[in-house]
């Protein structure tokens, strides 16, 4: 058996729907902090803006966009619409270099 580039792109929209909910959590904490103190702020913020909290907003990012391309994908699919083998794949593509695409241009905008 060989994994499918559907299987994989169906499977990883419901890995990037939780990632995304952790990445919300650790931005609420970061909003709750800063109503807290200006200590926990200090933490919540050293936190966030670290290599790792860098990482883990960036991979948010990509995980937003993906997960909305994937979304956009299914309400095509719930028309029966590009159903077949071939279509069904060349989507599965454009949701994974739609994704890179639109995280990078982000970037590019808000830096």
């Amino acid at each position: 058996y060989r994994p499918q580039l559907t299987s994989i792109t169906s499977i990883l929209t419901r890995i990037t729907g939780n990632a995304l909910i952790v990445a919300a959590l650790l931005v609420v904490w970061w909003f709750l902090a800063a109503a807290s103190s200006p200590e926990y702020f200090a933490l919540a913020d050293g936190v966030i803006t670290s290599w790792f909290g860098d990482m883990v907003m960036f991979l948010s990012l990509w995980a937003l966009w993906y997960h909305t391309l994937a979304g956009i994908r299914h309400l095509i699919w719930d028309n029966a619409v590009g159903l077949d083998l071939p279509t069904a794949e060349k989507l599965g593509y454009a949701v994974l270099g739609g994704s890179v695409l639109l995280t990078a241009l982000t970037l590019l905008v808000i830096t």
